[in-house]
């Protein structure tokens, strides 16, 4: 069964989605981007302050369905320039521990709101 997975403790939907899916023992989370839940406003500053906010707000949605970050099995990571590279990988991997996730990491155009870093992820539930 599909549940949609809100919450206040991570930026609402800018648009027509759910910040994440359930269905069993998995969850799907929409890309997060920088915006701090209590303001609705993008965090300033590098790139590495830009993936802490990210990485707290998938912390936030995460929480949401009884998941941490150790139930995390793939990222995907969007970067507008492959120059912050290095600063993002700095500051994801203190977030996530081994054994790592799978994680693919792109370089676009653009990112919603002037963004530098966006992560998506998916998550199952341990031991399921």
């Amino acid at each position: 069964m599909k549940r949609i997975i809100a919450t206040s403790a991570a930026p609402a939907a800018v648009g027509p989605y759910s910040q994440a899916v359930a269905i069993g023992s998995m969850l799907f989370c929409a890309g997060q981007i920088p915006l701090d839940p209590a303001t609705g406003e993008m965090v300033g500053g590098d790139a590495a302050a830009q993936t802490e906010r990210v990485c707290a707000n998938i912390v936030a949605v995460l929480k949401a369905n009884g998941m941490t970050i150790s139930d995390v099995v793939k990222t995907t990571v969007f970067l507008t320039d492959m120059a912050n590279f290095g600063a993002m990988n700095a500051v994801y991997a203190k977030h996530f521990a081994e054994p790592f996730p799978a994680r693919s990491t792109v370089a676009v155009a653009a990112l919603p709101r002037g963004s530098a870093v966006e992560i998506e992820v998916i998550a199952m539930k341990a031991g399921e």
